[in-house]
């Protein structure tokens, strides 16, 4: 094991000014081969410090400063803050280089992370550059609490700044950024975090001293060391979602609050985090952010190992892009690794005989009868099954998603395709994608991922953690057909849309696509469908229910789960189902009756009685729900929905102060949860509190859904049939082929 040794260093505080030339347009630097153009100067030594320079700082920014979002709040529309609601010199964050010294294996993974790169990367820089030319360099504010807190905190981003921009870009999110957070302010996103004074080292009283340190200093007192690199919320979901879950807010858009990305919710709510019983998967242990995105890798060269190995530090995740662009291949083959670990499911389930309206399910266990001239729909289900949040997450509208769909008989000739790419390296305008669709106020596409002028999404597509999508393909076997049919379900990613990387880059460029998933099934003339197709039955059948579910299809959905319920008579969820399908679609005598199956075979279940409280409550058996609601908060204390329904109990019971606390309990999980804001607005002015009524009030006005949003989103999808149809929860693809534009239908 191989470990560097280090000369001996007296106490360094390093303090020199260096930044930006804010005002100007933002260029990405760094060479394609991953290397830093940054400068490196020599530290100071203590001696070279000017204690004045350092005691001044803040108070020189705020000379030039421009607060136009207040002067109490220097950082907004982003909501990082700092622990001493002043600014903080760049050069007392110790740099990535002072830190790999010790952790080089931390280090090396980190240069190759979206995290390194977060500010040097074109594609960021492009898109930040149109807010800076179409608003000003103080809204990106909003962004580099993110991107570039070291900028934000060192009062960069104002116009006429006369900082120098050098390390800082090419460090991004350094270690000494995540390392001197001090505290999780809320899971509200957008920066939500506390940043405390940068220091390597603590004194025996748990003082920080600013900047660098010895490194022998550091190797003498690790304990030191490590109590103020180290939190224990570092290792929480919580201290993920400051940055990974964001708002626009007002100041920004000058127009509502929306929300942008709830990477932290879909977790939260999902079987991953263990806080919910709702989903329609349980998992047997909790998987964190940390769990999936920091595994534990190999660490020969790192101080900070245990036992040779440390959570790992390129953060994999879905970033293809800066990898390709920098030539990291490492990052770019673990991040595809990533990506193709099993985390889709792909089911050929279902066919339709469109001219005699027959369904044959599921395939490979029914018998189908293939005709030439027939009129086909095959149904596929593609299940997010690995994944602790949606597919995509984050920013959907620029990244790219889609289902690939191709039907070829025995002479490879192609008889369907969807999903194809065009000659311009577009994808065809009939594909089923996980995308969104962001449209400003004169109704027009915002293809170029202007959050701030956001007024609307009318087309937001994607497949949730645990859940299920049906896809449905449509199309006629030519009379000539040789079979067997070869049937192949792709979902393809890329980092971006190709239009983007076009822009971005200035000329057509061919970024990584990844195959998430590929499945082909070969069908025969008359016999059942090939042996690829899964054999487990009941949860191919139960999948099958999910999609149906979320396609508002409750009685295909009933039927799909009382499949599960004859095949799996001991699964208490298979009841749940059907209860749930039969709730949504206000059944609820029927939903009843099979809660009641549930619970005989699994006495207490949190998800059964959680949905048989709602079903009392809807029938205004409150005292009754108010117990069971208290007897699931019991076992999962986060789970905010129970919180809401509970809440909503004791309000029509008038029983304020409890429900007041119920609602204040769900902003602790979410601060932004809309029905919280408009029942504490109520409970508020009954329990004649004004000012905090009024509070309410105005969260809620800022945050609800504004009507006239609706008239700009039909007016965009009358303009566009091609996402009118996939806006649709229900609906088929017609018969593809490259070359020609197709336009899915409706069914």
């Amino acid at each position: 094991m191989s470990r560097r040794v280090f000369a001996s260093g007296k106490l360094i505080m390093a303090f020199g000014v260096c930044l930006i030339a804010a005002g100007y347009s933002f260029s990405a630097s760094g060479a394609h081969d991953g290397s830093s153009t940054a400068s490196t100067a020599s530290t100071p030594s203590t001696s070279e410090v000017k204690p004045t320079l350092v005691s001044n700082y803040d108070e020189q920014v705020r000379k030039d400063y421009n607060i136009r979002f207040g002067a109490d709040s220097p950082f907004l529309p982003s909501q990082a803050k700092t622990e001493s609601g002043g600014f903080i010199q760049p050069g007392a964050f110790p740099t990535a280089e002072y830190c790999g010294h010790c952790h080089e294996d931390a280090h090396k993974q980190w240069r190759e992370s979206a995290h390194a790169n977060s500010f040097r990367e074109p594609f960021y820089i492009k898109n930040v550059n149109l807010l800076i030319d179409g608003k000003g360099i103080e809204f990106t504010r909003h962004c580099e609490g993110c991107h570039n807190p070291i900028a934000l905190f060192g009062g960069a981003l104002t116009k006429g700044s006369k900082m120098e921009r050098t390390q800082i870009d090419n460090d991004g999110v350094t270690c000494s950024v995540c390392h001197s957070i001090v505290k999780v302010q809320s899971t509200s996103g957008t920066g939500s975090y506390v940043m405390g004074t940068p220091a390597a080292m603590v004194k025996v009283d748990g003082t920080r001293i600013p900047g660098q340190v010895s490194y022998d200093e550091i190797l003498a007192n690790p304990e030191l060391h490590s109590r103020a690199v180290m939190q224990d919320f570092y290792k929480t979901s919580e201290f993920c979602a400051v940055c990974h879950k964001a708002a626009v807010p007002r100041q920004l858009n000058d127009y509502k609050w929306q929300r942008a990305f709830s990477v932290y919710d879909e977790w939260q709510q999902s079987s991953w985090s263990r806080e919910n019983p709702l989903p329609f998967y349980r998992k047997d242990a909790v998987s964190t952010c940390q769990t999936c995105h920091m595994k534990p890798v190999d660490a020969p060269n790192d101080y900070g190992a245990t036992d040779g190995k440390i959570g790992s530090h390129r953060w994999l995740g879905a970033n293809t892009a800066i990898a390709k662009y920098f030539g990291f291949d490492q990052q770019l083959v673990q991040t595809v690794q990533l990506l193709q670990d099993d985390t889709l499911g792909i089911d050929l389930f279902a066919a339709t005989d469109n001219d005699n309206r027959i369904d044959i399910a599921p395939l490979g266990s029914s018998t189908l009868d293939l005709r030439p001239g027939e009129n086909l729909t095959l149904s596929v289900v593609i299940q997010n099954k690995k994944i602790g949040h949606s597919l995509v997450p984050e920013q959907r509208d620029f990244y790219e998603a889609w289902v690939e769909f191709e039907v070829k008989d025995s002479d490879g000739r192609s008889l369907t395709h969807s999903g194809y790419l065009q000659p311009n390296g577009d994808l065809e305008s009939g594909a089923h994608s996980y995308t969104n669709r962001l449209i400003g106020k004169d109704g027009k596409w915002l293809d170029r991922h202007q959050v701030w002028e956001t007024h609307t999404k009318p087309y937001d597509n994607t497949i949730m953690p645990g859940s299920s999508d049906l896809v449905r393909y449509q199309f006629t076997i030519p009379k000539d057909t040789k079979f067997p049919l070869a049937v192949t379900t792709k979902v393809n990613y890329r980092r971006f849309r190709q239009a983007w990387t076009n822009f971005v880059l200035g000329t057509p460029s061919n970024y990584p696509i990844v195959v998430m998933g590929s499945k082909t099934v070969q069908l025969a003339a008359h016999n059942p469908a090939a042996a690829e197709l899964d054999k487990n039955e009941w949860m191919r059948w139960n999948n099958y229910g999910v999609a149906l579910l979320n396609q508002l299809q409750y009685a295909q959905a009933i039927a799909a789960f009382e499949h599960v319920a004859a095949l799996r008579p001991d699964y208490p969820d298979a009841y749940t189902n059907v209860a749930l399908a039969n709730f949504r679609n206000e059944r609820y005598d029927e939903a009843m009756q099979a809660l009641n199956k549930a619970l005989q075979l699994a006495p207490g279940d949190a998800r059964a009685v959680f949905y048989r409280a709602s079903i009392l409550r809807q029938q205004g058996n409150l005292e009754e729900a108010e117990a069971l609601f208290l007897s699931v908060i019991k076992k999962y204390p986060r789970l905010r929905d129970a919180h809401r329904e509970l809440g909503y109990t004791y309000y029509q019971q008038h029983k304020y102060d409890q429900a007041r606390e119920q609602y204040e309990l769900v902003q602790t999980i979410d601060p932004d949860d809309l029905a919280a804001h408009y029942n504490l607005m109520l409970i508020y002015r009954r329990l004649g509190l004004k000012d905090k009524a009024a509070q309410q009030a105005a969260y809620f006005d800022d945050r609800k859904d504004d009507p006239s949003s609706n008239a700009l989103a039909h007016d965009f999808l009358s303009q566009h049939p091609e996402i009118s149809a996939e806006n649709v929860p229900w609906h088929v693809h017609p018969e593809s082929h490259e070359g020609g534009q197709t336009v899915a239908s409706r069914n």
